[in-house]
């Protein structure tokens, strides 16, 4: 059954934004209305304070890092850029050899944008890693890459899963080469806490980023986990807040819908997991079997629970999306931050598509509402979606 006959969403673009959980809800309106800058030094000043840094503790646990290694942002896209610029900056300051940047090829583009404004503005050397077939970076072409001259990398930037098509990178191998050589990691982890296990401490990197709108918090508060000991220059001047890294008064509320929302994605993630992961493999069996010709983009089995992206040859994605979204079924072509430019997947390509491949995919990202007739409906809808939309194509 779809909207036409229900009433009701079919809302499968997790991986853009998931809706708010109640406990995330419940915690930031509880602090909406009261006054208080965390600055201030009054009462009002330090109920406010009090309450961001319970919440950079409660994060700090789930995460599994030290509370003051916490710096609060806008979001993921603030703190890739304050990862990335921040640290080449610090890194060439001290030694100006440390020109190089090392990322991979799929990166969203809130890291390659910065990397190409570097390069572009700041005289970064950007080398972009190759990936295989299935979105794994090829961790040999990084070894090379960084014994062709160690001494001048200034930092490494590989996401810890990738948000198109839900593969996970090798980290762990990542880490334990640079840190044959001293050289700092940072990993856009914005899909994967919560969904896969992320243990800052364990995994070896120095800064990690997340953000709230995509584990069930509030839109606009996300975090840079970043070491202490890493020097981190900032993007933005003004009142030294987060340790001087971040300026900027501090959305209270927002902290703590934020906080309540990590916390229970990481208490919950492996049952979550489980039950997203059952129904991910359900999609993708009974899509397939529908559509004999239609394929899993990414790695069969290191890949995020709630993933599915998938290729439908003949037809063009942004044609099937907007098919489905009038039968009230959403999903996506990608990334949120780049959809609706009809142009081809860079991480498609990357991986080996052409363009044509590139263009023919959708992605169905399940999430903590996606329930079994979300899945009827897409199995329901798929087989006539993509017979109008092959028929529009042959026109």
């Amino acid at each position: 059954m779809t909207e036409h006959d229900t009433g009701r969403t079919v809302y499968l673009d997790h991986a853009a934004t998931t809706p708010m959980v109640p406990a995330a809800v419940e915690a930031m309106t509880a602090h909406l209305l009261e006054v208080g800058n965390p600055s201030s030094l009054h009462a009002s000043g330090r109920h406010a304070r009090r309450i961001v840094e319970e919440s950079r503790e409660t994060i700090a646990q789930a995460l599994n890092c030290r509370p003051g290694e916490v710096v609060f942002t806008s979001g993921g896209t603030e703190a890739d850029n304050l990862a990335v610029k921040g640290m080449f900056w610090a890194r060439h300051a001290t030694d100006p050899r440390r020109r190089r940047i090392l990322s991979t090829a799929i990166e969203h583009h809130a890291v390659l944008d910065p990397l190409h404004w570097l390069a572009d503005t700041e005289g970064a050397e950007v080398e972009l890693l190759p990936v295989d077939e299935r979105a794994r970076l090829d961790v040999d072409a990084l070894r090379g890459s960084i014994e062709r001259d160690p001494g001048s990398v200034a930092l490494i930037s590989v996401m810890w899963a990738n948000n198109e098509v839900g593969t996970l990178q090798p980290i762990d191998d990542v880490v334990a080469i640079a840190a044959e050589h001293g050289i700092p990691v940072h990993t856009d982890a914005v899909q994967a806490v919560g969904h896969v296990p992320v243990d800052f401490a364990a995994s070896g990197v120095d800064a990690l980023t997340l953000t709230g709108h995509k584990l069930g918090g509030p839109y606009g508060v996300g975090a840079l986990v970043v070491r202490r000991e890493v020097e981190v220059s900032p993007l933005v001047h003004g009142g030294g807040q987060e340790r001087d890294i971040r300026s900027g008064t501090l959305d209270t509320p927002a902290i703590a819908g934020f906080a309540a929302a990590v916390e229970l994605a990481v208490k919950q993630q492996a049952e979550h997991a489980a039950r997203i992961g059952a129904l991910r493999d359900d999609l993708v069996r009974r899509v397939t079997a529908a559509v004999p010709e239609a394929h899993l983009h990414g790695h069969p089995t290191l890949r995020l629970p709630g993933n599915a992206h998938l290729g439908f040859p003949g037809c063009e994605g942004d044609s099937l999306l907007m098919l489905l979204d009038a039968r009230g079924i959403e999903c996506s072509t990608g990334s949120a931050c780049s959809a609706g430019v009809p142009q081809p997947s860079h991480v498609l390509l990357a991986m080996g598509c052409d363009e044509d491949q590139a263009r023919h995919s959708l992605r169905f990202t399940l999430g903590h509402t996606t329930t079994h007739a979300d899945v009827d409906a897409v199995v329901e809808a798929i087989v006539p979606v993509i017979e109008r939309a092959r028929a529009a194509r042959a026109k």
